[in-house]
């Protein structure tokens, strides 16, 4: 009997994973959801790089803050795999980080040890406001047109992030934007890219965006244009200290009752609720997670964000948030909260091989996040534009996500709008409180921020 029992060992354990994260209902398995959540991770990767630099301007160890930076992307995805089954990862967000370090220490004169105390306190208050529900039934409260709109402008956002970081659209005086040099070669290898992942898409290849990044980095080696690792030295190091960061949140809480700091906090609350809004209905929309306008278990999925913003300004590094290029995994198949796990294991495998992320270069992301935007545009159809009082609100929500290079404004232009031409089409009942509620909030934002 014993002898009988042993084989079947693994089966059982394998088949309690796929019991726990409903791997039949959600149509998927654990080699898509491997991939899935790899082609998350090398879409997201370039976020271990960009923080230490940019938190570094502001004062902080870049070594303790890459460290901190993976670490928290580690806690962020697991927890929201495990908690709210949702192939979503997180990692501190950029704009925040931005924020963190220009407007708030650079700009206000604000050490970089007590802005952290302040993400502490932005992340406590999400804690509550999602434990109390409140947060959820916001989401929920969002009328269907515009949480398709934000699914789309995250999307062109997303891809005009691609466009600019690829090279292939770059700034101009004269009009904003305009071509970039397509003869040179980092533009080149991205065009290349794009190419080689449209072909893979159209084609219908399993991992498709994946497989598309790993031939354009291998291209790259080959034409000179990405370091190729010579010599276990630039494989594999050892993990940076958190030390100089690790805390300081605490230690300098006390600093944080003033007129100035609380402007600083409602900030840091109100960018990271409304671009982890838009990109949890964004991509549960993407993944066809929605059901009846709602999105399911949408409260843990807030609880593991919220979580992640205590643990990173802990560990030490600006606001947590859920990322839209978890849309690259959902594209690749991803479907479970096992593609937000594995993207958390390769963080973790990323702080003892951070040298051969060096080949994961700008123009390797690129058509990535492009291919992804032409995926959640899609989410357009959805609209009936014939109704001009959907059509104004999310029209401007779309348009103003990338021309901004704002998430949370586009979401503010349309959320302003939509009570306005609803009132004008005699529709005033049909909208929610909140939404009339919420609407005040951004006009208040507008005025009192801006």
């Amino acid at each position: 009997m014993s002898t009988q029992m042993k084989p079947q060992q693994p089966k059982q354990k394998e088949n309690a994973i796929a019991r726990y994260f409903d791997f039949n209902g959600l149509g998927t398995n654990m080699r898509t959801e491997f991939i899935a959540g790899m082609t998350t991770f090398f879409a997201m990767a370039y976020i271990l790089f960009v923080n230490p630099n940019t938190l570094a301007e502001a004062g902080m160890d870049a070594g303790a803050v890459f460290g901190a930076t993976a670490l928290v992307a580690i806690i962020g995805s697991v927890t929201m795999g495990l908690l709210a089954n949702y192939p979503i990862a997180l990692a501190p967000g950029m704009g925040l980080n931005a924020f963190f370090a220009y407007s708030v220490v650079i700009g206000m004169g604000i050490p970089w040890e007590t802005a952290l105390s302040g993400v502490l306190v932005s992340g406590l208050v999400f804690m509550v406001l999602t434990a109390s529900g409140i947060r959820e039934t916001i989401i929920n409260a969002i009328p269907e047109p515009l949480k398709m709109a934000v699914a789309a402008g995250i999307g062109l956002f997303i891809a005009f992030i691609g466009l600019k970081t690829g090279g292939i659209v770059v700034a101009n005086e004269a009009t904003l934007v305009s071509l970039g040099n397509l003869g040179q070669g980092t533009t080149l290898l991205a065009v290349f890219g794009l190419v080689i992942s449209a072909i893979l898409m159209t084609r219908g290849i399993k991992g498709a965006i994946f497989f598309g990044m790993i031939i354009t980095a291998i291209a790259g080696m080959i034409f000179g244009l990405i370091p190729v690792p010579s010599g276990l030295g630039e494989i594999v190091s050892a993990p940076p200290s958190i030390a100089p960061t690790f805390g300081q949140a605490f230690l300098h809480f006390n600093e944080i009752f003033t007129v100035q700091m609380a402007v600083v906090i409602l900030t840091f609350f109100f960018v990271d609720f409304f671009d982890t809004a838009g990109t949890l209905v964004a991509v549960a929309n993407q993944a066809g997670l929605i059901k009846d306008n709602k999105v399911p278990r949408a409260g843990r999925a807030l609880i593991a964000d919220s979580t992640a913003t205590v643990a990173g300004s802990i560990l030490g590094t600006s606001t947590t948030v859920s990322y839209i290029e978890s849309s690259a995994g959902v594209a690749a198949g991803g479907r479970s909260g096992m593609t937000a796990i594995v993207t958390g294991l390769f963080f973790g495998l990323a702080l003892f091989f951070s040298p051969l992320l060096a080949v994961i270069t700008a123009p390797v992301t690129a058509p990535a996040l492009i291919i992804v935007g032409v995926l959640m545009a899609s989410s357009l159809l959805q609209i009936d534009w014939k109704k001009f009082e959907y059509a104004v609100p999310a029209f401007l929500t779309v348009i103003m996500m990338p021309l901004t290079y704002s998430i949370a404004t586009g979401i503010a232009f349309g959320f302003l709008f939509y009570p306005i031409t609803m009132i004008a089409k005699g529709r005033a009942k049909e909208v929610h409180p909140i939404m009339y509620a919420m609407s005040l909030g951004f006009l208040a934002y507008f005025i009192w921020l801006h």
